[in-house]
């Protein structure tokens, strides 16, 4: 990014600090580590695909397989990546969360890959962790997520919770007169954590523990007659209600059916989703869910010639005039770009390199403007809050006025309000405690 491209706005720098706002701006951060030969096969540079093929979870994941296809195309078309080919390595953990674990060490150390782009839900980010730390190779990470995490080794191009739940959160309270809040999620790491800090968030802002309802439902749950008729009673007490949606995969689709069964109204209850895009609407009848909202930081209806250039390509490579975008393949399309980026400017695909070169970098994303990598592992974003329309579509009915930088440890949980991560020298600690000077975990030698 030069010095005449759009700087970056102060939103919610903070915790982070000038120094590293101003070190994204303008992208001034060197390789440490001198050019080295790049993990080939026959002349290319591997690329993994680490997503859910099969199972309750592809009906989220296969688009992103789908879209890191279109995107190592694209960009052998250009030539390749340091005059090699890039070769895609797929796999299929299946929504199978240990699976996820050994399908990362095939990728990495049988396979070779130089990166990896992949998983879906915190669960199987958090079973491929400790392998891709171990192995000290890396991996991007294009799904919003709960926060509370910051490995050297994972690149966050997804939301942390101030980038979209606390939006969400805030829009509702100050568009909605929302008083009363059914936090309902899908039953693991995400929805908890996520549902932590919201509470925490809720409590802070004045509201009463009897004025929030918080539900759990395994994956794949299909049975919501009695969990809809909670909330409907729940939301007759006489306060404005929302339901604020961590539901991930194919269960959205018979909840969804079933609020429109029971007569729930946006109007009435307005349902905030935080996992539900294009691709979960292509497979519902959204008569029923008119109104209701999403929060992400992209919609395929966002109106810029790097969308709409961005759609005509997907179109033309899938061959379908009716396949959607959405948010994930987003930070999908802004992290590989990153990711290219990085090795160019380290001139090698060694981890190590790359890693300490990424900070810094920004690219295009699909919104108008520029997404940068903080020290901290995380991008910058737009927020949006979208209407479901009759097309499946979302109308954006609030924009953030600029970029928001991620809060990797949430300010309203007591064990995490003091803690940044920070992986540029002399730092390097993925929980630096600003109180004490420690790094409490997460350091790099």
């Amino acid at each position: 990014m030069s010095l005449d491209e759009p700087i970056l706005s102060r939103r919610g720098l903070g915790r982070l600090g000038v120094a590293a706002a101003t070190l994204a701006a303008v992208g001034a951060v060197k390789a440490a580590n001198a050019p080295a030969e790049a993990q080939t096969t026959g002349g290319t540079i591997k690329v993994g695909i680490l997503h859910s093929l099969s199972g309750t979870m592809a009906i989220s994941e296969t688009t992103l397989k789908d879209v890191m296809l279109m995107l190592i195309e694209q960009q052998n078309k250009k030539g390749g990546l340091l005059g090699k080919k890039l070769e895609a390595v797929i796999v299929d953990p299946a929504s199978n969360w240990p699976l996820f674990a050994e399908k990362a060490r095939q990728l990495i150390s049988v396979d070779k890959c130089a990166a990896t782009f992949g998983c879906w839900t915190s669960v199987s980010r958090k079973s491929v962790l400790p392998v891709f730390e171990e192995l000290n190779s890396i991996l991007f990470y294009p799904v919003q997520y709960e926060g509370q995490e910051c490995s050297r080794n994972v690149f966050y191009t997804g939301a942390a919770p101030n980038q979209q739940a606390i939006p969400a959160v805030d829009y509702l309270m100050e568009q909605g007169k929302v008083k009363r809040w059914v936090l309902a999620g899908t039953d693991y790491v995400y929805p908890r954590t996520t549902n932590q800090i919201l509470e925490a968030y809720l409590k802070s802002k004045g509201v009463a523990a009897a004025d929030i309802m918080i539900n759990y439902t395994p994956f794949g749950h299909s049975d919501w007659q009695n969990i809809v008729a909670d909330i409907k009673k729940f939301g007759s007490a006489g306060k404005k209600t929302a339901v604020v949606s961590t539901i991930n995969g194919d269960a959205n689709v018979p909840f969804y059916k079933e609020l429109g069964n029971q007569g729930v109204k946006a109007t009435d209850i307005p349902v905030v989703a935080f996992s539900v895009g294009e691709e979960e609407l292509a497979g519902l009848d959204t008569r029923p869910l008119l109104g209701h909202l999403a929060a992400w930081n992209y919609f395929q209806s966002v109106d810029t010639k790097e969308n709409k250039a961005f759609i005509a390509a997907w179109k033309a490579f899938t061959k379908n005039p009716k396949r959607t975008t959405n948010d994930p393949m987003e930070a999908h399309y802004i992290g590989f770009n990153m990711w290219v980026k990085g090795v160019e400017k380290a001139g090698t695909v060694n981890p190590d390199a790359v890693i300490d070169a990424l900070i810094g970098v920004s690219v295009p994303n699909l919104s108008g403007g520029y997404s940068a990598m903080m020290p901290n592992h995380h991008i910058t974003k737009p927020v949006l809050i979208g209407e479901i329309q009759a097309n499946g579509q979302f109308n954006t009915v609030s924009e953030t006025p600029g970029l928001v930088v991620a809060q990797e440890w949430s300010p309203y949980v007591e064990d995490t309000k003091d803690l940044i991560g920070d992986w540029r020298a002399p730092l390097k600690c993925g929980a630096f405690n600003v109180k004490t000077g420690t790094c409490t975990a997460g350091k790099k030698a």
